[in-house]
């Protein structure tokens, strides 16, 4: 089974890298489009501002690759920016277009309704996430704790899409986003212990699935 993250230049892939391999599986890195396109699964990481991920991903042609894997029905997950980017749009410094693979968009946090303005931007550290939709990237979790780091929080245009929330400045922040066989964390599942490892291991078993049909 062939899983790629996606090495568009943003992101601490190493740690990544290495999660996967305490959940026995190990990954390519690679900006190849070629191999993007023949992989059985694909990992779009990242942090930093939306734009920089987006032109970084043009750059490469990878915009147009990922989209293509994911015409094919290829299992995708995005984390934290590389999560927003899955989406259509984002207000962070401007207005810009992303990959479009989820409908909505990518607003700062004070501009969700509800948010308490005066609570602390960004959000960082532990927080539990409430599950919304039924998945299977959730199973057989000890609890729900996960790391968070983030200025910028997805708003999915079907709320379907939204697997799962967090609890933050008042308001329920989107956690999980997932269509299909495309899904998207905004915290750092790498860096969440064994909660995020059990998630990782249950989107390689995922993958799996799709791939025995």
């Amino acid at each position: 089974m062939k899983i790629i993250v996606v090495d568009y230049g943003l992101g601490n892939l190493y740690n990544l890298a290495n999660a996967f391999q305490c959940c026995g599986q190990t990954v390519q890195l690679t900006r190849s489009v070629e191999a993007l396109l023949e992989a059985d699964a694909l990992i779009l990481p990242g942090v930093g501002a939306f734009g920089d991920g987006m032109a970084r991903l043009k750059e490469w042609g990878l915009d147009k690759a990922i989209q293509s894997f994911a015409a094919t029905q290829g299992t995708i997950m995005g984390i934290c920016l590389g999560m927003q980017l899955l989406m259509d749009w984002s207000e962070e410094f401007g207005f810009h277009e992303g990959l479009g693979l989820i409908k909505g968009g990518v607003k700062h946090l004070k501009n969700i309704e509800s948010f308490d303005k005066e609570a602390k931007v960004p959000h960082v550290g532990w927080n539990d996430i409430q599950i919304r939709e039924k998945t299977h990237l959730l199973e057989g979790l000890t609890n729900r704790d996960m790391y968070f780091v983030h200025s910028y929080c997805a708003v999915t245009d079907d709320q379907s899409e939204t697997l799962a929330t967090v609890s933050y400045g008042g308001a329920e922040l989107t956690a999980i986003i997932g269509k299909g066989n495309i899904y998207g964390c905004q915290f750092h599942p790498e860096k969440s212990s064994q909660n995020g490892i059990q998630i990782l291991r249950n989107f390689i078993n995922m993958v799996v699935e799709v791939a025995d049909g």
